[in-house]
Parts: C-alpha cells; sequence; structure tokens
C-alpha cells in the first residue's frame, strides 16, 4: 500500500509509527482483521517523494517491494496507491514485471498537476496489463483529485484487462485542508465502506488471504 503526501510515515527504529492519518496507513488493521498481509513503505531517511512517484528509479523500488510481497507471502500482490500514492501504483503496476502482480487499486488519484508536478497520467497508465480498480469519492473537494476524473484514469488503463470504476459518496472533514487526511479526500468516516467495496473487487481477482 502507497500512501500519499511527502510518503514519510515516521516509521521508527522499534516498528512505531508517527505519521499515521494517510488512508491506507491508519486502516491497516482493518485490513489486516479482513485476513490481508499489509506492506507499507517508508521514505528514505524520511525524504518527501514528491515529483519523484513517476520516476523510472522509482518504479523499480514498487518493483522490489511486489517481488518482496511475494517473497513473504506467497500470496498474490496487489498494489494500492492513494492520492500522490495512486501515481506510485500506477507506475508500479505498468512495470511490473508479467505474472507478478496480480491487480491494481487507485484511490482518489492526483490527476491535476500540484505541488509535486506530476500525476497518474505520467506514470505510464497505458502499460498496465492488469485488472484495475478506480475508487473515486464524489464528497472528496480536493484540487489536484477531482472527482469527475475517474472515468478518465480509467479509459488511460486501455490495455488492461478489466478495468472498474467505483463510486462512494461521503466522509466527515477535520481541517482546512481538502486534500487532508482527515476528509472524504482520505475516506474519513467511510473506512469501512471503501475497504469492503475494495476487498470485493479484490477477492474476485483472486486474492488468496494468509
Amino acid at each position: 500500500m502507497l500512501p500519499g503526501g511527502t510518503g514519510d510515515i515516521g516509521l521508527t527504529r522499534d516498528g512505531d509509527i508517527r505519521h499515521d492519518h494517510n488512508f491506507v496507513v491508519r486502516t491497516r488493521a482493518a485490513w489486516k482483521a479482513r485476513g490481508y498481509a499489509v506492506l507499507i513503505p517508508d521514505t528514505v531517511d524520511h525524504a518527501s517523494l514528491r515529483g519523484q512517484r513517476s520516476t523510472p528509479a522509482y518504479a523499480r523500488r514498487v518493483t522490489a517491494l511486489i517481488a518482496l510481497a511475494r517473497r513473504q507471502t506467497g500470496a498474490p500482490v496487489f498494489l494500492l496507491g492513494t492520492s500522490q500514492g495512486a501515481i506510485a501504483a500506477m507506475n508500479g503496476a505498468a512495470h511490473a514485471r508479467p505474472g507478478t502482480l496480480a491487480g491494481l487499486v487507485l484511490t482518489e488519484s492526483v490527476s491535476v498537476p500540484g505541488g509535486s508536478g506530476e500525476t497518474v497520467f505520467d506514470a505510464d497508465p497505458a502499460a498496465v496489463r492488469v485488472p484495475a480498480l478506480v475508487v473515486a469519492n464524489r464528497a472528496d473537494r480536493c484540487r489536484v483529485a477531482p472527482r469527475g476524473a475517474a472515468p478518465r484514469i480509467a479509459a488511460a488503463l486501455r490495455r488492461s484487462p478489466d478495468v472498474a470504476v467505483v463510486h462512494v459518496d461521503g466522509g466527515t472533514t477535520r481541517g482546512d485542508d481538502d486534500c487532508g487526511s482527515l476528509t472524504p479526500h482520505g475516506y474519513a468516516g467511510i473506512e469501512d465502506e471503501v475497504i469492503g467495496r475494495i476487498a470485493a473487487w479484490i477477492d474476485r481477482h483472486g486474492a488468496r488471504r494468509k
């Protein structure tokens, strides 16, 4: 699972996570409770990933994570990225070796250039050849992740054998940043619904749980 923002989750040497507001980070226990193994990477030396997620170098990092997950679990691997992390997930899926990735999930994807200068469209969506799910919240007010962009993202995945778009609607807001994690952009207050919709899609595409 690939978080948004700078990508820095603040992982300490003893395993604590200092920055756990992001959707994929704060819901990790809920995914585990459903039987999934979860891998969430931190950044190297807590550096920002803004502007790097669509690069070939970062694609290599994501494909290395796919290989690690396969070695650790022996189960089908799905990439799930949220907000800025959707760029990383798209890039990893576009460059994954055949047969190593079972599917791609993009949630509240950054599709309009902002501070990072990159979007999911810079991450070679036409090269993705695995099933893909695009999740969009009709209540999202984040400028760089407009809720109406989901069909365009899906259309860009033109070599994927199976592309689905799922819309949700709702969420609560804490703070003034419409792109913050604790807003509809981060599915605040509707986490269980969103996880359920994604999990149903993953299960239909052959995920074996631990």
